[in-house]
């Protein structure tokens, strides 16, 4: 792997901005001019225009001072992340019962973008989403409540924005059972937040370059309030949420 050599500096339990560590080899031209001149349109700033493109990227922190792209320039306007991160991604499973032994229906690996799999991964769940209904009349009635999109939305962009990158043998996993479906990202908890503070809306980002790409990209708003909306939306249908550390993993379970 091409940061192997870089991964083994640093302890798998301190971020150390691994997010903004140089990928070896790389260039800017790895990275999307496109998607680039689409993400600084939103600010009047027109970079197929810019004399200096590698400048604006170092000050954004997409590339380093070196030219080489950033974990974070990677994964957020890579031409191909996989290549340089292969386990940044998400493996989906869907099973038919209760686990993972049990037989599978749908699998896929969810590449690309940090904002593509999240639009991607929110489709491969609608469409694996069992929908019970009863014929009343002429008309179809659903008769199994289910959560609303921004619900898994919520929860996949958690996953993708606070997972430890450094942590290059794991993916984020999202399985879905016959009762509930869980997604699991690598990385503890860091040290100052804690199970119920997430719940009270405390928010704390292991990848803050990443955290502001995302935001500006309107995928969240940054005010801690991903985990408090996924708990109100499950009392309102009267569905457990579990939230778990397991070993160097964090693990949310929805309740279907």
């Amino acid at each position: 792997m091409i940061l192997a050599k870089t991964l083994n500096v640093f302890d798998q339990t301190s971020m150390f901005q691994f997010e903004l560590l140089a990928i070896p080899k790389s260039t800017i031209y790895h990275l999307d001019f496109s998607k680039i001149q689409r993400y600084f349109e939103k600010y009047d700033i027109d970079f197929n225009a810019e004399e200096n493109k590698k400048l604006l990227l170092i000050n954004t922190d997409s590339l380093t001072e070196s030219g080489e792209m950033t974990v974070a320039g990677n994964l957020i306007f890579g031409i191909n992340p996989q290549k340089w991160l292969p386990n940044a991604s998400i493996s989906f499973a869907h099973f038919n019962g209760p686990g993972i032994t049990s037989d599978l229906i749908d699998k896929k690996n969810i590449e690309g973008t940090l904002d593509d799999q999240v639009d991607n991964l929110i489709r491969i769940i609608q469409n694996n989403l069992l929908k019970g209904s009863d014929i009343v009349g002429s008309k179809t009635i659903d008769t199994k409540s289910h959560y609303p999109d921004k619900v898994y939305r919520e929860l996949i962009v958690n996953a993708c924005i606070h997972r430890n990158y450094a942590i290059h043998g794991s993916r984020i996993r999202v399985f879905m059972f016959s009762d509930r479906i869980e997604f699991s990202s690598p990385g503890r908890l860091p040290n100052t937040v804690t199970i119920p503070k997430m719940i009270s809306g405390v928010s704390y980002s292991n990848n803050p370059v990443i955290l502001k790409f995302m935001e500006n990209l309107r995928y969240v708003d940054k005010l801690g309030r991903g985990i408090p909306l996924v708990t109100q939306e499950c009392k309102k249908l009267g569905k457990k949420l579990i939230l778990e550390e397991i070993g160097e993993e964090f693990k949310v379970s929805l309740e279907l």
